[in-house]
């Protein structure tokens, strides 16, 4: 690594999530890169997240409730850094996630954003029905989420902002968006976080909406026939 580092800013983005919020705030701080600029943008919370997020060193800001897009919007606004990175705030990262990130555009200068693995896992106040109910895999998968990613915030900016629109599949949305924007992009075969499994967490709603998940999807069909209509 140079002596000089980039400023990366990242972004959490927080909906009455006082029972993790501190985890995924600490999971940042305890980072073994060290040119960070933490945002926590929350999002109307009406329990204590503004109160334990304002225990650490951070930028914090309030909005009404807009969800969490607009949440990591407002994020972006703010924020100063070369580099974004985003994490949900009932997750955690691996202290190196953003040291071995960084390196991966030392070595390749013309990548514009890098993802990894996530490795899931039972949060620890779950009872035996929900963890027999949901499964939580053993292997770690390749993410291509916005917690996993570090992205130069130019090829951010040139890709759009989150859609404030969605109430779930945002992440799907934006990458879609990404790969039609031909994002230069490698994934690292190391895990850079881990995704905490809970009764509320956005994945579990997913499931709830899979027709947006649908929707999307045949929103890319429709683009990519229009644009080659001889290739499909």
């Amino acid at each position: 690594m140079t002596s000089d580092f980039p400023l990366i800013s990242v972004i959490i983005p927080v909906y009455n999530r006082d029972r993790y919020i501190a985890e995924a705030i600490e999971s940042v701080l305890a980072q073994t890169y060290p040119a960070i600029e933490l945002i926590v943008v929350d999002d109307g919370s009406s329990d204590r997240s503004a109160e334990i997020a304002k225990r650490y060193p951070i930028i914090y800001h309030y909005q009404s409730n807009r969800r969490i897009g607009s949440a990591r919007n407002a994020g972006i606004a703010l924020s100063n850094g070369e580099f974004l990175a985003f994490l949900d705030s009932d997750d955690i990262w691996v202290a190196d996630k953003l040291l071995k990130q960084i390196a991966a555009f030392e070595a390749d200068p013309n990548l514009e954003a890098v993802f990894g693995y996530a490795q899931q896992f039972y949060s620890p106040e779950l009872d035996k029905t929900f963890r027999q109910r949901i499964r939580c895999p053993e292997e770690a998968i390749a993410a291509h989420l916005s917690t996993s990613m570090l992205i130069k915030r130019d090829s951010f900016l040139r890709i759009g902002l989150f859609d404030v629109k969605l109430k779930t599949t945002i992440d799907i949305s934006w990458y879609i968006s990404a790969i039609e924007h031909q994002l230069r992009q490698v994934t690292l075969p190391d895990v850079v976080y881990r995704r905490r499994l809970h009764e509320t967490n956005n994945g579990s709603i997913e499931r709830q909406h899979a027709n947006e998940r649908l929707h999307l999807l045949k929103a890319k069909l429709d683009r990519q026939r229009a644009n080659h209509p001889k290739s499909i």
